[in-house]
């Protein structure tokens, strides 16, 4: 596991964190498909926080793209780096995210962030930030649309609908279960919105979220427990833009 201080440079306002997302945004790529799904490793990271001992742990999990069989993990642990701020979250996140990527002894292909790339009130969430930073292809697989509207998709896996900030498409509802509740998928960095959905449906074959989420939620949660054990009770929990409420605000 790796422990790791906030950096000196990291924005600590919100007027520098939004100045950061207006410098960075113009970097995103959107004129690449991507890797083809079912190819090389395709890895999820996540963030849990224990907001009472300002204790984050992120987690990178690898899987290789065709049997979806876990290739390599990572851990890192640090202080929370910037304030719950709607549309800011990735100033939260980034820190920890970056070194537990650093950490991997593989390259990580596509990664799969818990939340938006496009689908953000600023066009800059959490996966394009990762994507421009790294230079990374990235995408985000969110369990909640933010403010943006979408028709209901057809009932069955694979139907999608346009997730629409007025008559801008950020990106698509995607029905990854029959007749369950879609999740909501974003480009973030050097890939398609189709090829981001496709790589979705390829991590979904029997739950609604992908494989990747869904192993480095479990993975950040263990950290942030082993990271905690000696310190008695905490507030321990996932981000807060993960829990039902309130929803993920970037």
């Amino acid at each position: 596991m790796t422990t790791l201080p906030i950096p000196g440079d990291w924005p600590t306002t919100e007027e520098q964190a939004r100045a950061v997302q207006d410098e960075l945004r113009a970097r995103v790529v959107l004129d690449e498909p991507g890797p083809p799904p079912g190819t090389g490793h395709v890895t999820g990271v996540d963030v849990a926080y224990d907001d009472e001992r300002d204790v984050v742990a992120a987690a990178a999990v690898v899987l290789d793209a065709a049997s979806l069989d876990v290739v390599a993990e990572a851990t890192a642990v640090g202080r929370i780096s910037f304030p719950y701020v709607p549309g800011l979250l990735a100033f939260r996140e980034l820190p920890t995210v970056l070194a537990v990527l650093e950490a991997l002894p593989c390259p990580p292909g596509l990664v799969v962030c818990d939340g938006y790339g496009l689908a953000h009130p600023r066009r800059f969430g959490l996966a394009s930030h990762l994507g421009v930073l790294t230079g990374l292809p990235t995408i985000g697989v969110a369990k909640n649309p933010f403010t943006f509207t979408h028709d209901d998709p057809d009932t069955p896996r694979g139907s999608t609908a346009p997730l629409l900030a007025g008559r801008e498409e950020v990106g698509r509802a995607l029905r990854t279960r029959d007749a369950v509740k879609p999740v909501f998928v974003s480009v973030g960095h050097r890939v398609s919105l189709a090829n981001a959905c496709a790589h979705t449906l390829a991590l979904t074959p029997v739950y609604r979220l992908p494989e990747t989420t869904r192993r480095a939620d479990a993975l950040c949660r263990r950290a942030l427990r082993e990271a905690a054990e000696d310190q008695g009770p905490s507030s321990e929990g996932h981000r807060p833009e993960g829990r039902a409420a309130p929803e993920r605000r970037g």
